[in-house]
This record gives C-alpha cells, sequence and structure tokens, in this order.
C-alpha cells in the first residue's frame, strides 16, 4: 500500500491507495470539519447528543457534542452528473431513519441515517429551479410528507413514496434569503412560511396554508422581509426573525401558554420612592456645633413670613378701601358695617311692629300671588286673622 500526500491552498489532504491504483478514502474525509461556509444544523430527534451540519463544502455532517474534534459520519452529496454540489439545507425525518437534503442544483436528495453513504436511496433531480435549492426542508411526523421552501419562490409538499412528482405546489411567494423557513403547525394542519420584500416596496407577510396548500391567511409581520420562523409546539406561539434584525412573538391570548403572555400579563414593576424621600428630606440636628448647623432651616421660617408678608406671593385678595372708591374699587364708606348696610340696602327702624310690617303686603299678596299660593289655590282655605281690640274694650 501505497501512502500519498497532496498539499493545496486549503488544506493538506492525505490519502491512501493501492497498488492498483484505487483510492480508499479522499480528502473530504479525512478532514476535521467543514471547510466552507456553514448553511444548515438540526439536531437527531432521537440522539439528543448528535446533530446534523451541511456546508458549501458538498458535505453532510453527523457530530457528537461530546467529541467535538472530528465528525461521526461525512455524507457527499452529488449532482445528476456525479459532480459534487453544494448543500443548502438538511433535515432528519421524525423517526431518525432518513436525512434530507437539498441541493443547489435544484434536487431533493435522502439516505438511510444507517448508511451507507455512498450514493442517496432517494432523490429527485428536478424538485427546485436549477441554480437556486431550497431554502428549507420540513417533515411531518407520518415521516412521509415533506415540504420544501424553494429559492425559485415556491412553497412545494411532497409525499417521499411518490417522489417524481410534488402533490401541491404554491408559487409566487418572494424569497431572496437562503434561509427562509417553512414549518407546520403543532397538529400539522396548517403550514407557515415568510415572504420576501424588497426595501420600500411593502411589508413582509407570514403566509399559512392548508394541507393542500390553499392560502388561509395572510399576517403582515414588518417592513422588511420575513426570514426565520418557528412555530412552539407546547407554547403554541410563533416566533418570527426579519431581514432587519428584528424578532417577534406572536400569541393568542386563548389557545397560547406561557411564554410572551407571562411578559405581556405582568405588571410593571412600583418604583420604590422611600429611600429618595430619606436621601433628598432634610437632616435635622439641633443639638449640633454652630460651624455644622444648616442654615437653610432656621431662616426657613423667615422666608415663609416674608411670602406670606407678600400680597403677589400668598395671593392676598384686596381688602376694600376706606371712605370712597378710587381706581375701580369700591369704597366702604366711614366702616365696614357701613358699607355692608349699604351694599344690602337694610334700612333699620326699631319702632316699627313685625307683625305689621308683614300684614301691610297681605292684599297684594292675595290679589297678585306668586309663591305659596297659587300651588294651593284650589284646596286652600280663606285666612281669617285676628282682629285687634282696643284697650278700652278690654278693660270693659
Amino acid at each position: 500500500m501505497l501512502r500519498l500526500k497532496f498539499w493545496t491552498e486549503m488544506a493538506t489532504r492525505e490519502c491512501s491507495a493501492r497498488k492498483d491504483g484505487s483510492t480508499l478514502q479522499t480528502w473530504q474525509t479525512l478532514m476535521l470539519g467543514h471547510i466552507a461556509m456553514l448553511n444548515c444544523a438540526c439536531w437527531h430527534p432521537k440522539i439528543k447528543e448528535h446533530f446534523l451540519t451541511c456546508s458549501n463544502d458538498c458535505t453532510l455532517r453527523i457530530w457528537d457534542i461530546n467529541h467535538t474534534k472530528k465528525q461521526i459520519q461525512v455524507i457527499k452529496a452529488r449532482d445528476k452528473q456525479g459532480r459534487k454540489t453544494a448543500v443548502t439545507t438538511c433535515a432528519f425525518t421524525k423517526d431518525s431513519k432518513l436525512i434530507a437534503a437539498a441541493t443547489v442544483d435544484g434536487s431533493i436528495q435522502l439516505w438511510k441515517s444507517s448508511g451507507p453513504f455512498v450514493r442517496s436511496t432517494r432523490q429527485h433531480f428536478g424538485a427546485h429551479q436549477q441554480g437556486s435549492g431550497a431554502s428549507c426542508l420540513r417533515f411531518a411526523h407520518d415521516n412521509q410528507t415533506l415540504i420544501s421552501r424553494g429559492c425559485d419562490d415556491t412553497l412545494k409538499l411532497w409525499d417521499i413514496r411518490a417522489f417524481k412528482r410534488p402533490v401541491n405546489v404554491v408559487t409566487g411567494l418572494e424569497n431572496y434569503f437562503s434561509g427562509t423557513d417553512c414549518v407546520f403547525s403543532p397538529d400539522e394542519q396548517v403550514i407557515v412560511t415568510g415572504v420576501s420584500v424588497r426595501k420600500g416596496q411593502g411589508s413582509g407577510n407570514l403566509v399559512f396554508f392548508d394541507r393542500e396548500l390553499k392560502k388561509v391567511n395572510q399576517l403582515a409581520v414588518s417592513d422588511s422581509s420575513v426570514v426565520r420562523c418557528l412555530w412552539h409546539p407546547k407554547l403554541n406561539q410563533i416566533v418570527v426573525g426579519c431581514a432587519d434584525g428584528k424578532a417577534k412573538v406572536f400569541f393568542s391570548s386563548k389557545y397560547s401558554f406561557r411564554g410572551a403572555k407571562l411578559c405581556v400579563v405582568k405588571q410593571k414593576k412600583r418604583k420604590d420612592i422611600t429611600g429618595e424621600m430619606l436621601l433628598t428630606g432634610p437632616i435635622i440636628t439641633p443639638h449640633a456645633l454652630p460651624m455644622f448647623r444648616d442654615d437653610a432651616s432656621k431662616s426657613l421660617k423667615r422666608k415663609r413670613e416674608k411670602e406670606r408678608s407678600d400680597p403677589v406671593t400668598s395671593r392676598k385678595p384686596d381688602p376694600p378701601l376706606p371712605g370712597k372708591g378710587a381706581g375701580g374699587r369700591v369704597g366702604t364708606g366711614s366702616s365696614l358695617g357701613a358699607y355692608v348696610r349699604k351694599m344690602a340696602a337694610i334700612e333699620v327702624d326699631k319702632d316699627q311692629d313685625p307683625r305689621e310690617a308683614l300684614l301691610k303686603y297681605a292684599k297684594v299678596a292675595e290679589e297678585n300671588p306668586f309663591w305659596v299660593s297659587p300651588a294651593y289655590h284650589g284646596t286652600q282655605p280663606k285666612p281669617i286673622f285676628q282682629e285687634v281690640e282696643d284697650s278700652d274694650e278690654e278693660k270693659d
């Protein structure tokens, strides 16, 4: 056996070959990791320590988080002519028996997770437009239904048992990003994907479809493109990532649980002002030495007295002028009592009998009743007043 070494600008490659010239291992298998941009990663649905990655170096690699220095397995993606092709996204089935990957040449390829990985077990080389590929792959829990979000502005539903043609197709869904997601709802009756938009030409939307890819609803999210989306199966909330760097969470007040609802219903914490009052209030030290006494508290009383004496600051009303009025103000006369009598127009007559003063208005009230009499005119009996007798008649 001959040991051959190759040096390139990227890395040192080492291959083992037989004497007949057949290659046993290639340089991609011997590399300890990806040597190009990483496009996608996903966790193994059964083994928590394992995860899958795909890259522009035309490989998929299975890793163990406990042994990160080298991958467990390397899967090489090839196009219809057998040439290497970059991988744009990857996914496991829910039972972890199959690995799916989308490539730049527009194909979707499937491998058994148990191996061998020499060539794909199922493939569709015309799944999406040549040179665009798919930005996302998602399996349903039946492990037979697959949805793919293409960079050719399409969303396709597949049955991997009949992989020659898609079950349903939706077109006209703009996609300017290689990472635009498509997801199932928790009950897998609704499919959700994001739509891209150019700056200043509208809003990025989140579009909802049923299992037959008929449009159910559309939700405007932001002025920029909607790229990432996740429908949490337990919280029943949708997390959306936009191209402008913002992340938004959508929830239902009736059907969602915890998550963002804990932040919404949480009351704003009241600010404790007790400490501030203690810090900003005056410190009273009546027995302090003269050099340490505060002059502000000592002069506070004098300041208040001065403000009280100022009619403008204290807003004291103007008293009436003595004597005649002047400058638009009314005078009080000789005294305050005279001013009150003048304003009330009261004439005091001490020799007048109060009863006679009232009875002199009886005839006027009877002829022209104004207040009480009209209300009782029909039912009130005729008033009879006691006549006044002379003092001589009383003696007789």
